[in-house]
């Protein structure tokens, strides 16, 4: 059965239409227990929770960990990608809000996920930069800039205004 490339996008759009609920949930999740890091460890283990019923209906058999010896060792960075990314959105949404915390997180996956299309890296395949993608990349950080480009300037002109002042 073949899956179309427009549901496999409309999915993939549904599923990062949920990101901004998790980064603001995440973030009063951490204030309400006093740390981000808190917040990071309620977030996977509700996580973790939430996955082990659905691999029990969907009768998931259990892993052969011994193939995880032939593994490459890199493959433990999704962990910890994890951390890094709820963790930042704990800290950074309450700040930059839900579009300015987004934007710049896809800013930075798709500058990411360019170079990792570019060699191949983690397991996917290779695909060349080409000039189409460069300038979809472009428009990214134009529409980040567009988007955030108030804030960042009167960001900048506080900053400046505070060492003028030391």
């Amino acid at each position: 059965m073949q899956t179309s490339p427009l549901f496999l996008f409309i999915t993939a759009i549904v599923a990062g239409a949920v990101v901004p609920f998790q980064a603001g949930a995440n973030a009063v999740l951490g204030r309400t227990l006093g740390h981000p890091l808190w917040g990071t460890v309620v977030s996977l283990c509700v996580s973790f929770a939430c996955i082990l019923p659905i691999m029990v209906l969907a009768r998931v058999e259990a892993p052969a960990i011994s193939n995880l010896a032939q593994a490459p060792r890199w493959i433990w960075i999704g962990g910890i990608v994890g951390v890094v990314y709820i963790t930042g959105a704990l800290i950074l949404a309450p700040k930059l809000g839900a579009a300015g915390f987004v934007t710049a997180a896809i800013a930075g996956q798709m500058l990411a996920s360019i170079i990792i299309d570019q060699w191949g890296l983690v397991g996917l395949p290779q695909q060349p930069v080409s000039s189409p993608r460069l300038v979809g990349l472009g428009m990214i950080f134009l529409g980040l800039i567009v988007m955030q480009g108030p804030s960042l300037w009167r960001a900048a002109q506080t900053v400046a205004a505070a060492s003028g002042q030391n």
